[in-house]
């Protein structure tokens, strides 16, 4: 049984880096401001949608109000394992992508697209995706990343 200690000292090494990280996680939500980090996923969220659209796969997603603006699971087409997918683009490009979870495991796969993230980076990883599908011999239209840059150069689109 854990015992309360009553003069307050914590009689371990303080985890002190993961306090001065969450320091400057708050500095930069800070000086980016939070609606312009929402925006911003909003974004990429939207270019990355766009891309698995013009790739022809399948978003899971039953419902297209309720996208998550962290990230975006693409389902593989019946047959194809998103697992072998996944291994081929690690370790082809040293790119990691999400697994699917329980029931939807080898059956997609899930970008991420959230933190410290730019256009550049989601295109360098919407880019290793579409040359991981072709690598995987995973059923698919070329065009994601054109997709996605059209969206992201829109003079409108959300920044």
């Amino acid at each position: 049984m854990l015992q309360a200690n009553e003069s307050g000292f914590f009689p371990y090494t303080p985890a002190t880096n993961l306090l001065y990280g969450l320091r400057e996680a708050l500095r930069m939500l800070e000086e980016e401001g939070l609606p312009e980090v929402f925006r911003r996923h909003a974004r990429h969220g939207e270019a990355t949608r766009r891309a698995a659209r013009a790739w022809g796969l399948e978003l899971n997603c039953a419902d297209d109000r309720e996208y998550s603006n962290s990230l975006t699971a693409i389902r593989t087409p019946d047959g194809h394992d998103a697992d072998r997918l996944r291994a081929v683009i690690l370790e082809r490009f040293d790119m990691s992508l999400g697994q699917g979870l329980g029931k939807l495991k080898g059956k997609l796969f899930r970008i991420g697209h959230l933190g410290a993230f730019n256009d550049l980076t989601l295109c360098a990883a919407l880019a290793g995706v579409e040359m991981g599908l072709r690598l995987a011999g995973i059923p698919h239209r070329p065009g994601g990343v054109a997709a996605a840059l059209d969206y992201l150069s829109l003079p409108d689109a959300p920044t």
